[in-house]
């Protein structure tokens, strides 16, 4: 009976010596909770709203210039076809001014017989109708020239308006990023070689659709965004297939909202520790491929390794003081609009 007391207690033993292993070492499970980011939520909602009007701006920046070049394709054509009748216009004006009304009963009275009258009335009533539409033609195309050259001055004023937003709101994230010390340009982490995601749906004008908290969050038990799905779907597609925790119940940012996630920089879970040699890589890569598809994917920010990225303001300073998950040095935070 004591040998196998003392078997089943050494067997006891080893498992408890195993499960501590695999505990510290981080191989079976997390080695630590999801990342408690810091930052006030003053900081965060400035960042929030700052990102967000720099990614509105950009927007209507860019389809306000998108419909500039499609009207000034038009008044290109409207001119051009214009033009084409002008030798036509000048015939007709001339043709009138030497025959007019008299000359035309003339040519009537002077008919040899009844269908010679009732041809060159058929005739005048020809030309009469082809000078109509040839005229008319050329009044729709003058009209449309001028119609769209008035259209492009007020895409030039939008853009202005858009450019000052811009401004504003870039402004802005300075200052919010000044308050713990950032702000300042920052390197970043961009690749060419990073691959294209999959673009996610926007509306017929370009924007994106407003979304809510409506889809499992397959990383917890709580919602996310389509959106935020799609990013990070696509992002498990391109290779990025490390731990990821997304929606956390918190007093501030977009991880209560549903649209945000954070990466682990290693394969299982947020060390507490900063990220070194190939979990380094592998979060500067994440990063660099939010980057390239943010406008694919409707990116609203991204933070990692002390640096934050906006669509308007490329990699800043993000000094926040903490431990790897407060200065963002242990995983990548990934907003969406």
């Amino acid at each position: 009976m004591a040998a196998v007391f003392l078997r089943r207690l050494s067997a006891i033993v080893a498992l408890l010596v195993a499960v501590s292993v695999l505990w510290v070492g981080g191989v079976s499970s997390p080695a630590m909770a999801d990342p408690d980011e810091g930052g006030s939520k003053t900081l965060t909602d400035a960042l929030e709203s700052a990102a967000k009007g720099q990614a509105d701006a950009i927007q209507k920046l860019n389809a306000s210039k998108k419909r500039q070049t499609q009207l000034q394709a038009t008044v290109k054509q409207a001119q051009a076809e214009a033009k084409s009748l002008k030798g036509q216009v000048g015939q007709i004006a001339n043709r009138s001014y030497r025959l007019g009304r008299t000359s035309t009963m003339s040519m009537l009275l002077n008919s040899t017989s009844p269908d010679s009258f009732l041809e060159r009335i058929q005739q005048i009533d020809m030309l009469a109708q082809l000078d109509g539409q040839i005229l008319q033609q050329y009044r729709d195309d003058l009209a449309k020239a001028t119609a769209a050259k008035a259209a492009v001055d007020k895409e030039i004023v939008e853009q202005q308006k858009q450019v000052t937003a811009l401004t504003k709101k870039k402004r802005e994230a300075e200052v919010a990023l000044g308050s713990v010390g950032g702000g300042g340009a920052a390197g970043g982490f961009v690749s060419v070689n990073s691959p294209l995601a999959q673009p996610a749906p926007r509306n017929s004008d370009g924007s994106w659709p407003k979304e809510s908290c409506t889809v499992n969050d397959p990383t917890t038990t709580g919602c996310i965004t389509p959106r935020t799905l799609h990013a990070m779907q696509q992002a498990k597609a391109a290779g990025f297939t490390h731990y990821v925790a997304c929606f956390r119940h918190q007093d501030s940012g977009e991880h209560p909202k549903g649209r945000a996630c954070d990466f682990a920089a290693h394969s299982t879970g947020f060390l507490d520790e900063a990220a070194t040699g190939a979990d380094k890589t592998y979060g500067n890569n994440l990063a660099a491929y939010f980057v390239k598809n943010a406008d694919r994917l409707g990116i609203m920010y991204v933070i990692w390794y002390r640096q934050i990225w906006m669509p308007g303001t490329g990699w800043k300073a993000y000094s926040a003081s903490g431990g790897p998950s407060v200065v963002h040095t242990n995983h990548v935070h990934l907003s969406m609009l």
